[in-house]
C-alpha cells in the first residue's frame, strides 16, 4: 500500500473502543474457516452505538462462494440491526504486508461509509490506519445514484 492511503499508529495509543475491534479482529481470525488458502482473516466492527461485531473469512472449495470477514461482519451487523459504523479492523498475516479489503469488501464498505477509519492488523499489533473513501476513490455510493419509480 502506498504513503498516500495509510498511517502508520501504535496500538498503545488507540483509543481504547478501537484496542478492542483490533484484539476482537485478532481472536476472531483464529476462528477462520480457511481449509484451502490457509490465509486467515478477521474483522471487527464499531458500531455507532458502542457495539463490536466481528467476523472471519469463510472458504468454499468453489472459491466464488467464500465470503470475506469484512462481508461476515457486515453482514452479522445489519442482522443485529446496526447500520452506522465508525470503524473496522481487519487482522491478517502476510508477512511484512498489511492487507487490506478486497475489491468486494471496499464496495461493500462504501455502501455505508466512505469515512470509516479502517485499521489493518498484523497479529503482532503492527498496525496502519486508512478510510474506506481512501482506499476506494471515485466511489459508486447510495448518494451517488438515484433511482426513479
Amino acid at each position: 500500500m502506498g504513503d498516500c492511503c495509510e498511517e502508520v499508529v501504535q496500538f498503545d495509543l488507540l483509543d481504547s473502543s478501537v484496542k478492542k475491534i483490533v484484539n476482537k479482529a485478532k481472536a476472531v481470525r483464529e476462528k477462520a474457516y480457511c481449509p484451502y488458502s490457509k490465509f486467515a482473516v478477521g474483522a471487527a466492527i464499531l458500531c455507532e452505538d458502542g457495539a463490536i461485531i466481528d467476523g472471519c473469512n469463510v472458504e468454499n472449495v468453489s472459491y466464488g462462494l467464500t465470503i470475506c470477514a469484512e462481508r461476515s461482519a457486515i453482514c452479522k451487523a445489519i442482522s443485529q440491526g446496526q447500520k452506522i459504523f465508525k470503524s473496522i479492523a481487519i487482522c491478517a498475516e502476510m508477512k511484512d504486508k498489511f492487507v487490506g479489503p478486497c475489491g468486494a469488501c471496499r464496495q461493500v464498505l462504501a455502501e455505508f461509509s466512505l469515512d470509516m477509519d479502517i485499521y489493518l492488523c498484523k497479529p503482532n499489533n503492527e498496525i496502519v490506519k486508512t478510510t474506506v473513501g481512501k482506499l476506494l476513490p471515485l466511489s459508486f455510493t447510495p448518494n451517488w445514484v438515484s433511482f426513479s419509480s
